[in-house]
């Protein structure tokens, strides 16, 4: 990745232009780009949309908007907009609530406001969530994608996976195992063999070729031999890609039966909210990865994602944000402009056009085999480990929001992390009347200034303390003045870190100072610190 970054800036330095400018003057490398993306799309969009009980080209059709639509008012010029296997749990869990017809209403009514939120301009509200508890929220919903698709990598009964939970659908991996199909176990190893192991090949070319296009054409060519398209063969029809390939604009909302029940409005919840905040953090992640270190208008594109979620919705389609790894692909790419995700979307629109009886044959192994590594990839070992070194009490709420979802839902696991963090931050010494406000003073000498804290900054009190600090100018000197601090936790810590980069990139300068005689949590520069006042002030001093 930095490989490529430094190459685009050797290459040319001066900021890509923005709107019909930009189309005209780097349509060569966002078309390359967008093209490179969509072969990863392709398979990932068919196989979190059937992982989402909808019908598999419906994954596709939220991709082509993404682009298509999304493109011309997204606030972020390097994010691909399109279904996220960080929705799957919500999705699939209100299809099979509510179902197909009522989640429709959900994303579209979650579009909207989307679309008013982002006119309100509270994108910051995003920095409110602990670090920790978003990871962990991440994490348990890899291990509940894995939960299931590991069942359909090996050929198990779809129709015995029915209402069960997660933690039931693990208990239930030694019987798939016992009981699998070894034609369709096959395709799902191999599949996966193919996806963890081509990342490690160093070879150029191995390297440029998209591990999802691999596991398409070879599942394709698998599923052939072993004749899984068969229509005669019945017990092995649910194995292979079993949805409706053709696009249905007749969709009705006349049922509003919906809206009368409390697990839609929870539903609805969970989409907005946990919809936003993911692409919101992918936004400001991709920003970091920029070779011309734009910084992404989060208002406007939250509007845009909006958006297009009301456009989805409308048409039958899944909900979509701006999705990590498709965005860092871009990058990796070469593309320069938001017109890199209008050209994804005209190549994913050209493949249905052209390959659907193609992209019928997909083994539904193989689509599964491309979750579990999305899966593994959210709550891979090295997620805990950094969770670990960042210090104890994160890895205590990394996890504590992990289990609780898994034996709850994502709500209750993501509130459990927050008010877990709260409940931290009160022992380390934070106070009630400073747990929503930042203690801090502001100095002003010339263009230098000195933020002072007296207290403790922490996740909850964030969002104060950046509205402060954006009232300074972008291209000022900053001092921070923790020496009267009695407390930082760790998403304090990273948000500065992230702060100072933005900030350097701007011409400006962050310091924190006053920090050498707190302890810290951990040896990660961003792990939490505290001061002991009274007792141990006169042996730190």
């Amino acid at each position: 990745m930095e490989q490529n970054t430094s190459k685009n800036t050797s290459n040319n330095t001066k900021t890509p232009k923005e709107g019909f400018a930009g189309l005209t003057e780097n349509w060569k490398e966002d078309a390359l780009s967008g093209f490179l993306v969509s072969l990863i799309a392709l398979p990932l969009s068919l196989g979190i949309a059937g992982a989402s009980g909808f019908p598999p080209i419906m994954g596709i059709m939220t991709a082509i908007i993404g682009g298509l639509v999304v493109a011309f008012f997204a606030g972020s010029a390097l994010t691909i907009k399109g279904p996220a296997a960080g929705l799957i749990v919500i999705v699939a869990g209100a299809v099979e609530t509510l179902g197909y017809q009522q989640t429709l209403w959900i994303v579209i009514i979650a579009g909207l406001l989307q679309i008013f939120f982002g006119f309100l301009k509270v994108a910051s509200l995003a920095n409110f969530f602990p670090l920790s508890a978003v990871h962990g929220m991440l994490a348990a919903i890899g291990i509940i994608i894995m939960s299931k698709q590991l069942h359909f990598a090996v050929g198990a009964d779809p129709s015995l996976l029915k209402g069960k939970e997660p933690i039931e659908l693990l208990e239930m991996v030694p019987h798939s195992l016992m009981n699998m199909h070894y034609s369709i176990a096959l395709i799902g190893f191999i599949s996966l063999l193919i996806l963890f192991g081509m990342p490690l090949i160093k070879n150029k070319i191995v390297k440029a070729i998209p591990a999802p296009l691999v596991v398409l054409v070879v599942s394709i060519g698998l599923g052939q031999l072993f004749n899984l398209s068969d229509p005669s063969i019945e017990n092995l029809k649910p194995l292979v890609n079993p949805g409706e390939f053709t696009i249905n604009l007749k969709v009705d909302f006349s049922d509003t039966s919906g809206f009368s029940n409390s697990a839609f409005w929870q539903y609805l919840f969970l989409f907005t909210i946990i919809g936003s905040l993911e692409s919101l953090l992918t936004a400001k992640a991709i920003d970091l990865l920029d070779p011309w270190k734009r910084k992404a208008r989060l208002n406007r594109d939250l509007i845009g994602v909006g958006i297009g979620n009301v456009v989805a919705g409308l048409l039958g389609g899944l909900p979509m944000i701006s999705e990590v790894a498709r965005s860092s692909a871009n990058i990796n790419n070469g593309g320069r402009t938001q017109w890199a995700n209008f050209y994804h979307s005209i190549s994913l629109l050209i493949f249905v056009v052209l390959l659907v009886p193609v992209i019928k044959l997909v083994p539904i192994a193989a689509l599964a085999a491309m979750l579990i590594f999305v899966g593994y990839r959210l709550a891979s070992p090295k997620t805990f480990i950094h969770a670990y070194a960042t210090g104890k009490e994160q890895l205590l709420i990394f996890v504590t929001t992990i289990i609780i979802i898994l034996f709850t839902d994502l709500l209750i696991g993501i509130f459990a992390g927050i008010v877990l963090e709260i409940v931290i931050d009160l022992i380390n010494g934070q106070k009630f009347k400073n747990l929503f406000r930042a203690p801090v003073q502001i100095i002003e000498e010339s263009d230098n200034y000195t933020i002072t804290i007296n207290g403790a900054c922490t996740f909850s009190n964030w969002i104060s303390f950046e509205n402060r600090l954006n009232k300074i100018p972008t291209n000022a000197s900053i001092k921070i003045d923790a020496a009267n601090a009695c407390f930082l936790d760790h998403t304090f810590m990273e948000n500065i870190t992230h702060v100072r980069d933005e900030r350097e990139a701007d011409g400006g300068r962050i310091e924190l100072v006053g920090t050498e005689g707190m302890k810290r949590f951990s040896k990660d520069s961003t792990s939490a610190c505290i001061r002991r006042f009274i007792k141990n002030r006169t042996s730190l001093n």
